[in-house]
């Protein structure tokens, strides 16, 4: 007999998956029976938060789902805060957990690991939650679990497998994947407008958002065509390089690109929700634009909320313009790089643009070039959002903005070095945040992971400190005391420094990447910003 569990197992091994990040329980050994004569690698966090973390990370890095095996209950629940980052940013997840017998469910009597509805519960932070009531549904429901991840704006799926269905007969069942579902394309009469509209306008801009961090080469070519400023969410970093003469990099939050989009005359926007924490992390107010927009996005649902488009189209952000290239005539003039250069040189006069953390910034990526660099909510990510200019999509992302955790930094890092174990990967948490997740290191230790982890000290969390004071509010909570993050590191089998001047620091990365284990990196806020900083609240 074959099991619905080891079933499982080899059709993940069918839709290419190849990394499995969860901890074993009474209520998913099952899941575990066909794992050891498998391709697939299982990693091993110290805490269901962490499987979450990493199994973002990992989708991150590759744009592929990441995957987690949990137990039911307090296993589900761990992982529910990852989900919701998950889901806030877009981010494939598939999430396999355990749930009680079929004839147990919502009785109410108190066995192990017992919630009243533990799907309702995931089904909050996920793009669908099903409980597998028979072995036969398996290859159907995870069809749609990857229906969603290839076609659909991507996040978390949550499958809950009763006990007794994990042990059932699954021997006739196919293990070949149902076809790939391919992503909506536009209509070809709303293409048309669009081209119209762009063939038109003397001064557009293109707005590049998480949904289109996979069309960087079609993003490129349209930007080129038509001579059009690309801005960029925080999830697109890269999709246009760092250092394209088209490429406003920063952040529609800040001034001088808030004034390119004024300024413009039409408005492209693919594959972006237009949130707050993109457009209004400094509470500046909701972006407002004064010209035509056109609206790219794969979530018929988005078009509809925070900026009313002029032109709506439905489709896959990537698919929308290799079929609008063709439509838009020949090559134009619109001074585009000259606008461009003209918000940069405005961009070090911004408010809270901060030289020092741009040298910060500089350094990480002289010393380790095409690094993927993974924040947390920690001051540097706050001025990265505007000064941290990628060199490819899907080599920056953090938790600030979305859900906005704390803790993500070090687990995510993890699961993109095992994503991408040729490319350098940075960690970047505050000394808050890092208390959080820090045994996850010994997870990376395990699996001979070689990150290095930044952790920024500024004694506290001195973000929401400020917040207090500018409220008049006296501060309680926020002076925690932090171990000794060396000695603490290396007790769970990491390497360990402190960088005091940016040469001991860039040592100190170089160091890192000749390692089997994490490396973590203590940095004292105090040895490197003398400037002021910080501060959003009282502007």
């Amino acid at each position: 007999m074959v099991t619905c569990g080891e079933k499982l197992v080899q059709l993940l091994e069918g839709y290419g998956v190849d990394t499995v990040f969860g901890i074993p329980g009474n209520h998913t050994v099952e899941l575990y029976r066909g794992l050891a004569g498998s391709g697939l690698r299982h990693v091993s966090p110290r805490h269901e938060q962490g499987a979450g973390f990493m199994a973002d990370g990992y989708a991150r890095a590759t744009g592929r789902p990441g995957v987690c095996f949990l137990i039911s209950g307090p296993g589900l629940t761990n992982a529910l805060t990852p989900m919701m980052q998950a889901l806030a940013d877009s981010v494939p997840m598939l999430v396999i957990s355990a749930v009680a017998a079929r004839h147990q469910l919502g009785m109410g009597e108190g066995h192990l690991h017992e919630l009243p509805d533990q799907r309702a519960l995931a089904s909050q932070c996920s793009r669908f939650s099903h409980t597998l009531m028979r072995a036969d549904e398996l290859p159907k429901v995870l069809a749609r679990a990857f229906a969603v991840f290839d076609s659909e704006r991507p996040g978390p799926v949550h499958i809950e497998i009763p006990l007794d269905v994990i042990t059932s007969d699954a021997s006739h069942l196919e293990v070949e994947p149902w076809p790939s579902v391919a992503p909506p394309g536009p209509a070809m009469a709303a293409l048309h407008e669009a081209a119209a509209m762009l063939s038109a306008a003397s001064k557009p801009v293109m707005i590049v958002g998480g949904g289109a961090a996979g069309a960087a080469d079609e993003v490129l070519q349209v930007a080129e065509h038509l001579d059009m400023p690309v801005v960029n969410t925080v999830n697109a970093k890269g999709t246009l390089p760092a250092g394209h003469a088209l490429a406003v990099g920063s952040s529609p939050s800040i001034g001088a690109v808030r004034q390119i989009l004024l300024e413009s005359d039409l408005v492209l926007a693919l594959g972006t929700e237009f949130g707050e924490t993109d457009f209004d992390m400094l509470f500046a107010g909701d972006l407002v634009l004064s010209c035509p927009l056109i609206r790219v996005d794969i979530d018929a649902r988005q078009l509809c909320r925070n900026q009313r488009p002029t032109l709506a189209i439905h489709a896959d952000s990537g698919e929308c313009l290799r079929q609008l290239l063709p439509l838009l005539g020949s090559t134009v003039t619109h001074d585009g790089q000259a606008r461009v250069r003209a918000v940069k040189a405005a961009l070090p006069a911004e408010v809270h643009y901060h030289s020092q953390f741009q040298d910060f910034f500089e350094l990480l990526q002289a010393t380790l070039p095409e690094l993927v660099l993974v924040g947390d909510s920690t001051l540097p990510t706050y001025y990265a959002v505007w000064q941290y200019e990628a060199s490819a999509p899907r080599r920056y992302f953090h938790s600030a903005t979305g859900g906005g955790t704390l803790g993500y930094a070090i687990p995510a890092a993890l699961g993109a070095k095992l994503a991408l174990p040729d490319s350098p990967v940075v960690a970047l948490i505050g000394d808050g945040s890092a208390q959080f997740t820090f045994p996850e290191l010994a997870a990376g230790a395990a699996a001979g992971v070689a990150v290095a982890v930044i952790i920024w000290n500024n004694a506290g969390y001195s973000e929401i400190e400020q917040g207090m004071l500018a409220a008049c509010i006296t501060p309680v909570g926020v002076d925690i005391a932090a171990p000794d993050f060396v000695e603490a590191a290396s007790a769970l089998g990491c390497a360990a420094a402190r960088a005091t001047t940016p040469e001991s620091l860039r040592q100190a990365l170089l160091d890192s990447q000749s390692r089997n284990v994490p490396t973590v990196i203590e940095v004292l806020q105090k040895d490197f910003i003398s400037l002021p900083a910080g501060g959003w609240y009282r502007d």
